[in-house]
């Protein structure tokens, strides 16, 4: 296949010194943060993807993106975490049953011990995308980290709302992918696999549902998150180019994380997967419990047209500004969906000054 955009390419990121800096949790997984530098200044961003996803989606060079805006915005020394969430790691395409506790207890924490160690004492701004929010919140609200200025959440943050559609295949999907069909992931590259072969019988018969472009890595994504067509992002705000290699930026994903979601849905906001495993005892079983004493502002993020996690962050923002007026903020995106506030070819005029002149007012 052709690649217009390399996969993995930094050339989204022009007149900046970028270094990787490796951690490790304390369950023994190596992960990354990438820094990108031009200047020290006295406000430093930290950007988290969500899950199938990666940095890649906040450095594509295809159109103005997320760290480039922040650089040029004055924010001159930006950082993007992959953790075990990331298509750029192993993790997903292996067996195994990582909750959300386990990126807010281990992998969130340790990026930030090791950011630490380079910008010390400076103020440290986080805005995250989609569970990277979920696990960050979870992470910040429940004591884990602090310190931190502000907050941007994308999508969802403590309180998960999913369309009826998809409630229905979080609760049949991990059983019936794993014990059924032998899957314990999915791949919107499947439709790449051999003829025949258990991926590409999957991707063909999620294609047979959805007729609205011919990119089947497309199809998947809708099969994988939300309800429409398509559910990740509306498909007017990408460029063509964003479209053809959506693959390269969602990547394949466990089924394990889906029940942690399911559980969540379920109680209405998020909680702890497993109250009595004991690795993760200083988290909170519930993780609104001690919501309204941490003082970090945030500001939450969603597109009017979500089919993913629809009206999520306006539960949380009214769920929060209960337990703390005025300290938080809403922002509805006309015409946007779940994934393209980031990755949409006209968000540096309608998205990204929102989360700027938010960081800057914080950092006041």
């Amino acid at each position: 296949m052709h690649r217009r955009v390399a996969r993995y390419t930094l050339e989204g990121v022009k007149d900046a010194t970028v270094s990787v800096h490796p951690f490790t949790t304390e369950d023994g997984l190596g992960l990354e943060l990438r820094r990108f530098r031009r200047a020290d200044c006295d406000d430093v961003v930290l950007i988290l993807h969500g899950l199938t996803s990666s940095s890649d989606m906040f450095i594509m060079p295809e159109h103005r993106n997320l760290v480039s805006f922040l650089l040029d915005a004055g924010f001159t020394d930006v950082w993007t975490s992959d953790f075990r969430m990331s298509n750029r790691f192993p993790y997903d395409t292996e067996t195994h049953r990582y909750t959300l506790d386990d990126i807010a207890h281990w992998d969130h924490p340790a990026a930030l011990r090791e950011l630490r160690e380079h910008v010390g004492d400076r103020r440290v701004h986080v805005i995250a995308h989609c569970l990277g929010s979920v696990a960050f919140s979870m992470s910040l609200f429940g004591g884990v980290v602090e310190g931190i200025s502000s907050f941007v959440s994308n999508s969802v943050a403590l309180t998960p709302r999913v369309p009826a559609w998809s409630r229905v295949k979080l609760t049949a999907g991990p059983p019936l992918l794993e014990y059924l069909v032998g899957a314990s992931f999915l791949d919107p590259r499947f439709g790449d696999a051999p003829p025949l072969t258990r991926g590409w019988m999957i991707s063909r018969a999620v294609s047979l549902f959805h007729r609205e472009c011919d990119v089947r890595a497309c199809h998947m994504e809708s099969f994988m998150w939300g309800s429409g067509r398509p559910a990740m992002y509306v498909h007017d705000n990408l460029d063509p180019v964003t479209h053809e290699r959506i693959a390269d930026l969602l990547g394949p994903s466990g089924v394990h994380y889906f029940r942690h979601v399911r559980k969540m849905v379920a109680a209405g906001h998020v909680v702890r997967y497993d109250p009595s495993d004991p690795r993760h005892a200083g988290l909170p079983t519930d993780y609104l419990e001690r919501a309204g004493e941490v003082t970090t502002p945030s500001l939450f993020l969603t597109g009017d047209r979500n089919h993913v996690f629809p009206g999520a962050n306006i539960a949380c923002y009214e769920t929060l500004d209960r337990l703390a007026p005025g300290r938080h903020e809403l922002a509805i995106l006309p015409g946007y969906g779940h994934f393209d506030p980031f990755t949409g070819k006209h968000v540096h005029q309608d998205v990204f000054p929102k989360i700027v002149d938010f960081v800057k007012r914080s950092a006041a």
